[in-house]
């Protein structure tokens, strides 16, 4: 197995933006929500916060937990990318190297955004 260091950084990336988009963006929230359960709590201000936790037993259960966790999920994407990798590499280098892009322009993005605030 031989992987070059720009190949890991690519992968790594890949890694990063794939685990971002199961565990925490809104796009992908119906894969997460078979799993997970919504509870209403009103903060200090009176105003109602939604928050998702994973379902109590089963399969459900471990998945939500799983789906939760940006440490866990990001195992599980990284074993599946590296397994696509090897099985399938037609379409390894396209959806990696677009996760990557987009993973380095969320990085960027929330560089700006931290500068912007003052």
């Amino acid at each position: 197995m031989d992987i070059s260091w720009l190949e890991y950084i690519i992968f790594s990336m890949a890694v990063f933006r794939l685990t971002r988009l199961l565990v925490y963006d809104q796009i992908t929230e119906w894969i997460r929500s078979p799993f997970m359960d919504e509870y209403e709590e009103k903060n200090d201000e009176g105003k109602t916060e939604v928050y998702l936790l994973p379902k109590e037993e089963g399969l459900r259960g471990w998945m939500g937990a799983l789906l939760s966790c940006f440490w866990c999920t990001g195992i599980w994407v990284s074993i599946g990318l590296f397994l696509m990798r090897y099985y399938i590499p037609v379409l390894y280098k396209p959806v990696v190297i677009v996760l990557a892009v987009a993973g380095l322009a969320a990085l960027v993005e929330t560089w700006i955004q931290s500068k912007n605030i003052e």
